[in-house]
């Protein structure tokens, strides 16, 4: 990381600028910055999103129910598909035509995908439905989302430092620039003096 590459200039040399002090001032404030906003920044954003899955975990474990359905017919024209909510290809579903019973007490029946290979028809198989019996996901694991609070909180961390580290460098850009110009002032006053007497000509 290039924020340390100023605090050399501290060193007790007769060369150093008044602006290679600045930059190396610029430099460690970015890495104190960095050192202390990245694990804040990281831990705050992991904790907020940790609180809000769990919520999530709870409101969907309690709206979200595991029925058995029936398959009444197969739907030949879709090949077995890999289960979405597996994240692999562990599971494989087909399409269906198949009926239950919502928590509510209600009769359903509609086109899903079953959790075997080979349906046959008056089989069996489990799926997740809210209180009225329409289809959905399976609610989310605290495994999951606490893997996602994680990742939320080092990515959150991760953009920290990358904000520190781009107004760092704008600021030492601006710097470098406006030493540039400061160059050019001085070349411009000492140019009409050049191949005069007592310059070394």
């Amino acid at each position: 990381m290039q924020t340390i590459s100023g605090v050399w200039r501290w060193r007790g040399n007769p060369l150093r600028r008044p602006t290679d002090l600045a930059e190396a001032w610029v430099c460690l404030l970015a890495l104190l910055l960095t050192l202390v906003a990245m694990p804040a920044v990281g831990i705050a954003t992991g904790s907020a999103a940790q609180d809000s899955l769990r919520r999530s975990v709870r409101e969907q474990r309690h709206a979200r129910h595991l029925v058995t359905a029936t398959v009444l017919r197969t739907l030949a024209q879709a090949p077995p598909e890999a289960d979405p909510d597996t994240g692999a290809a562990r599971t494989s579903r087909s399409r269906v035509v198949a009926g239950w019973t919502a928590p509510d007490g209600t009769h359903r029946r509609g086109a899903v995908l079953a959790d075997v290979k080979s349906p046959r028809t008056g089989e069996h198989f489990r799926l997740w439905t809210d209180p009225t019996g329409r289809i959905t996901t399976r609610p989310l694991d605290s495994a999951t989302a606490r893997a996602h609070a994680v990742l939320a909180g080092f990515g959150a961390a991760v953009v920290a430092a990358g904000l520190i580290e781009s107004v760092r460098r704008l600021v030492v850009w601006r710097m470098v620039r406006r030493r540039y110009a400061s160059w050019d002032r001085a070349w411009d006053r000492a140019g009409p003096d050049w191949g005069k007497a007592g310059t070394g000509s």
